[in-house]
């Protein structure tokens, strides 16, 4: 099948021409891997803007919403799933609080801490938004067959494998 010259295409084709003894192979599937990553977010924000939420806000719902109910979590459970720092979870959750999408507790087994509960309107907004969400990733999709995403899922599969720790 043929197909048209991307960005990355005439990247790699500059690098042959200048240096053939480079292994490029890499250099391609990984500067792919950078642009579509770039391409992404903006794509993927823009639906979360339509509920007012930024992708970050969005995670936390998410998270929150995924756990089950009573849809409560520690402040260090949530940023140890987001991969962020606590200092940038507890902005994160102020910004919530505030909007009413969540609620901080007291937490009854440390007197220390508190616990974040997804309020009633948090939990309408992030079920509404996570369906847009999931519509919106199967459109962003649907220009692949199910092989090429199949392929594609194992092969990230393998990178991941490979860069994250166990």
């Amino acid at each position: 099948m043929s197909r048209t010259p991307d960005a990355v295409d005439r990247i790699i084709e500059q690098w042959r021409r200048e240096r053939p003894d480079l292994p490029l192979q890499a250099m391609a599937l990984l500067g792919r891997l950078q642009r579509a990553s770039h391409l992404l977010g903006p794509m993927l924000g823009r639906e979360f803007e339509r509920f007012g939420l930024s992708a970050g806000e969005f995670d936390v719902l998410a998270t929150l919403r995924r756990s089950g109910a009573p849809f409560v979590l520690s402040p260090t459970a949530l940023y140890a799933t987001l991969m962020i720092s606590s200092g940038t979870m507890t902005h994160r959750l102020k910004l919530l609080e505030q909007r009413g999408l969540v609620e901080r507790l007291p937490n009854p087994e440390d007197s220390r801490s508190l616990l974040v509960r997804l309020s009633d309107s948090g939990h309408a907004l992030i079920d509404e938004a996570v369906g847009a969400h999931t519509a919106n990733e199967e459109q962003l999709l649907a220009g692949m067959d199910a092989t090429d995403r199949a392929a594609l899922e194992q092969g990230l599969r393998a990178l991941l494998a490979q860069w994250e720790p166990e």
